[in-house]
């Protein structure tokens, strides 16, 4: 079947540039059962790898050093002023420059080639980093609530003053390494565990001046581990969907905002395509989600026009970047189970 223009998932398509050939050449060989078809397939060429600039590593970079800095100026301090929420945020952002380095080893691991042993090369470090990230903080924030809990039964009195300068530099310091990965947060899972850490701790410290301000007008000696404790529970419930979300990805889950029944819809609405089976949808990293399709066209190899324009639609409509299509003449049962449809899906 002769096509003269490309795939149609939806009413409008744009040209999007991308004018690559798919290199790999039609080819029939046996399937299962002894079937004859062709394959051909498909990758988004320009190979648009979605690798974190390289601005990413200044941001990294001063991100630890500023907090590695502050670290030992909030424990020293919150030892000198006894206070629990000023050791417990050190202890805190103590994790974060660990969460940041993590991530920047994540990131500079992604830009390094695929070789004979590693075909994807390390790009799922990225996945493995922002599950780490989310642990990292489950955790830190656990210790924080015990401690808090136990600082509750007794609670002593702390330096006011001290608490809330050293506190409010916490903020200001906090706040402009957050700042620095916002925009990344945005489109990449590790570069939103990062951000998540830094904005957090930004919270802890804001969350510790009110309790030096509230202190020192009151003599509340329990505000500052009830603050403590409360902003605990804040950041654990903030990092839950990042915990739960890098944990999905890492056990190969369809990407948040990927709708599998819609790109199932999407490649049977291509012209010529009588079928679609094997279909499969996850990530390879934090911002590269991948493909694997059949396509059952009795008419035959559609071209590499048709490729290359799917490539650009699937990119476009659903941020997949790596699609891989194999194309049969007729419908072959390999075994693979399809995915289970949610009820009212059809």
């Amino acid at each position: 079947m002769q096509h003269t223009h490309g795939p149609a998932c939806s009413h409008a398509h744009d040209d999007h540039g991308h004018g690559h050939p798919a290199h790999h050449p039609e080819g029939g060989h046996a399937h299962a059962g002894g079937h004859a078809h062709s394959d051909a397939h498909s990758h988004a060429h320009g190979h648009h790898h979605h690798t974190p600039p390289a601005d990413w590593n200044r941001a990294f970079a001063i991100g630890i050093a500023l907090n590695l800095a502050f670290v030992v100026v909030e424990a020293l301090y919150g030892w000198q002023a006894d206070s629990l929420a000023l050791l417990a945020d050190a202890g805190h952002n103590l994790s974060d420059v660990a969460g940041l380095v993590l991530a920047w080893g994540a990131a500079l691991a992604g830009r390094l080639q695929p070789t004979l042993t590693r075909s994807y090369g390390w790009l799922r470090a990225s996945i493995l980093a922002a599950l780490g990230n989310g642990l990292l903080l489950l955790l830190a924030m656990g210790a924080l609530a015990v401690e808090a809990v136990q600082r509750l039964q007794s609670p002593e009195p702390v330096a006011g003053w001290t608490v809330i300068v050293v506190a409010a530099i916490g903020v200001v310091i906090n706040g402009i390494t957050a700042a620095l990965f916002m925009a990344g947060s945005k489109e990449d899972l590790n570069l939103r565990g990062a951000f998540l850490h830094m904005a957090g701790d930004a919270l802890v410290s804001l969350g510790v001046v009110a309790a030096g301000l509230a202190y020192l007008k009151f003599g509340w000696v329990w505000l500052d581990p009830v603050v403590s404790l409360a902003i605990a529970v804040v950041i654990v419930l903030g990092t839950w969907g990042l915990f739960r979300q890098s944990l999905h990805l890492a056990f190969d889950g369809v990407p948040e905002g990927v709708d599998l029944s819609a790109v199932d819809a999407c490649l049977r609405r291509l012209p010529g395509v009588k079928d679609v089976h094997d279909l499969h949808v996850w990530a390879l990293g934090t911002s590269h989600v991948a493909l694997t399709a059949h396509l059952v066209m009795p008419g035959g190899h559609p071209g590499d026009a048709f490729f290359t324009d799917l490539a650009a639609e699937l990119e476009q409509r659903f941020r997949i970047h790596h699609p891989t299509i194999q194309i049969e003449i007729d419908g072959i049962d390999d075994g693979c189970r399809p995915p289970v449809r949610p009820a009212g899906k059809g």
